[in-house]
């Protein structure tokens, strides 16, 4: 007997974090495992999943221009609907705290089908920052049924919400399976993106930059580019390379204010095996990322966290990171100590397994086993 398992992600960071589950769950034979992609990112969702060799089974394409969360969720639900009924999983599985996982989680409660959050868990305590993922991902925290937390921390968080223990289970963060695998198995070339750059880049001592979150755009987000364009000046012998997100407003900016230095290297986003390969060579990384906290710290790149809080707080405490904030003085404070304080560098870039060890997506899949199995589907 087949226990059928819907796979559901619509973003990038989904898709990266949800293909080695996917692919664990593909090696045990007694299931059958579909994958439905909403389209809520699009070309980096398809690269992403390109990176993996995973092409999914169901493709609603649903992303439209200036689409807003509630706009995704009215034409995500009936669709999702659909395919649930055609193929009658045992279980939804949805990652993370986007409106595709809200979304998947919410068609598989209304079915009556076990909904199994990945990544579940993480908390700021402030229900707009990141906004609005933190809400998502705590309302998915009610409806899920099984709840892979991927650290101790965020199992306290689920308890102290309410959540049974019995149905949390600690396995690491699939993301640290994600980028093992990536780097073991994609060559470490320099990206058509960056062919305007010499074929020595990757061996200088650059900085890698990402900005996306919504809670950032307005003056924030000038500031954090201002301590940039700062840095750049002040530190004139160093590379920083930024890809930039497809949102208008982060473009805006960076562009306007970084857009003229010789040394900030602007470009698209990156491929996800080309941005590992970036991530694994660069010096340290200034960052609002979620997921890339955890990817840094399993590389031992430092990170500076430019946000006022962060749902990953063991890699602060492990010295692994560093949470910022948004004011560019206290930006470039930190980043120059670690420029300038060798001793304080080596000290700190360390690889940390404080986010998992690889194997979480085998646990995933052997725990789902159990579950399945004790619930006679």
């Amino acid at each position: 007997m087949h226990n059928r398992i819907l796979l559901v992600l619509g973003t990038r960071p989904e898709a990266i974090k949800l293909a080695p589950v996917y692919r664990a769950l593909q090696t045990r034979s007694q299931f059958e495992v579909r994958l439905a992609v909403t389209g809520q990112h699009r070309e980096m969702l398809d690269d992403a999943l390109a990176t993996f060799q995973i092409t999914p089974d169901y493709d609603l394409a649903l992303m439209r221009e200036a689409q807003t969360p509630s706009d995704l969720i009215a034409l995500m639900l009936p669709r999702l609907d659909q395919i649930i009924t055609a193929f009658g999983p045992s279980c939804v599985v949805v990652q993370g705290d986007t409106t595709t996982t809200f979304g998947g989680a919410l068609a598989g409660y209304l079915r009556r089908i076990l909904v199994v959050h990945v990544e579940a868990g993480l908390r700021t305590g402030d229900k707009y920052a990141p906004y609005p993922e933190e809400v998502l991902r705590r309302m998915v925290a009610d409806i899920a049924d099984l709840h892979f937390a991927p650290t101790i921390q965020a199992r306290h968080n689920l308890l102290i919400e309410g959540i049974a223990d019995s149905k949390i289970h600690v396995t690491g963060n699939t993301a640290i399976d994600a980028i093992r695998w990536v780097l073991a198995n994609t060559p470490p070339i320099i990206p058509a993106a960056l062919r305007h750059l010499s074929a020595g880049f990757m061996a200088r001592r650059f900085i890698l930059v990402t900005c996306h979150r919504r809670e950032s755009f307005g003056p924030e987000l000038e500031s954090i580019m201002t301590a940039i364009a700062n840095l750049a000046a002040e530190f004139r012998e160093l590379a920083f390379l930024f890809p930039v997100h497809l949102n208008p407003n982060v473009q805006r900016a960076a562009h306007q204010l970084l857009g003229g230095l010789v040394n900030v290297h602007l470009c698209k986003p990156l491929p996800y095996g080309a941005f590992a390969h970036v991530l694994n060579a660069c010096y340290f990384v200034m960052t609002d990322s979620g997921g890339i906290q955890e990817e840094a710290a399993e590389l031992g790149k430092p990170v500076l966290v430019m946000r006022r809080t962060t749902e990953r707080g063991e890699g602060i405490a492990a010295g692994a990171a560093f949470l910022v904030g948004m004011d560019a003085l206290e930006i470039e404070s930190q980043a120059r100590r670690l420029l300038c304080d060798e001793a304080f560098y080596q000290r700190i870039a360390v690889a940390s397994e404080v986010y998992g060890d690889g194997a979480a997506a085998h646990q995933i899949a052997e725990i789902l086993e159990a579950e399945l199995l004790i619930r006679g589907e």
